[in-house]
């Protein structure tokens, strides 16, 4: 398998797929674009027609969007061990995955992923207060309900784990405070070996795309 990312600093959807398969230590070769540069676009071309970023490489199959890798990867490699297997959290955790796949537009556009910068601070406007009490509700509410299966959202690590993973780091990012419960699955992700893995990697990238560095220095 291929996985063709972008930048790690910046590249949150990147690191939804790339994390389920260093979880479970599956081998594969990353290829990185760096992202916004005058030669973006045509080594896309070599890999997506859909012009975006991330796609795997497997064979002759090509599969985009970080969601659809990771069910590829869940039904090929982990017989189906993406996914919770009891069907109640299945279902719950397919339906956090979708609205986090599709909704918190103000948490990405007022907070977009930039692993190597700290202390930044940024406006909270009702929309984003909403979003983020929204996200810290996940973040609270799911572990609890799960942790005789495991300390994750659905009991043992999963796909919805991944998908969330790049709002850790938007909220470690911007010093975004939520509850003591929610506190506590943030450090459990920021803790894990390939969280840490990304961070370094991505602290060492040489781009800088200045229409992702937003915030003051706290």
């Amino acid at each position: 398998m291929k996985l063709i990312i972008g930048n790690k600093n910046y590249s949150s959807w990147s690191l939804r797929p790339w994390l389920l398969l260093a979880h479970h230590n599956l081998p594969f070769e990353e290829i990185r674009i760096g992202l916004d540069q005058d030669d973006t676009q045509a080594k896309l071309a070599r890999y997506t027609d859909a012009g975006k970023l991330p796609v795997l490489l497997d064979g002759e199959l090509r599969v985009w969007d970080s969601l659809a890798i990771c069910e590829y990867v869940s039904d090929l490699y982990l017989d189906g061990r993406g996914w919770p297997g009891e069907l109640t959290a299945r279902a719950q955790a397919r339906a956090c995955c979708a609205e986090m796949h599709a909704g918190f537009a103000q948490v990405r556009g007022q907070l977009p992923m930039n692993c190597r910068a700290t202390g930044r601070r940024v406006p909270l406007s009702v929309a984003l207060q909403k979003e983020i009490a929204r996200v810290e509700q996940i973040w609270s509410v799911y572990p609890q309900t799960y942790s005789a299966s495991g300390p994750w959202l659905f009991g043992d690590f999963s796909i919805a784990d991944c998908m969330f993973a790049p709002v850790v780091f938007r909220f470690m990012t911007y010093g975004i405070k939520v509850s003591p419960p929610a506190t506590r699955y943030m450090n459990m992700v920021l803790g894990h070996d390939a969280m840490q893995e990304w961070h370094r990697q991505a602290a060492d990238e040489p781009e800088v795309l200045v229409a992702e560095e937003v915030g003051v220095q706290a």
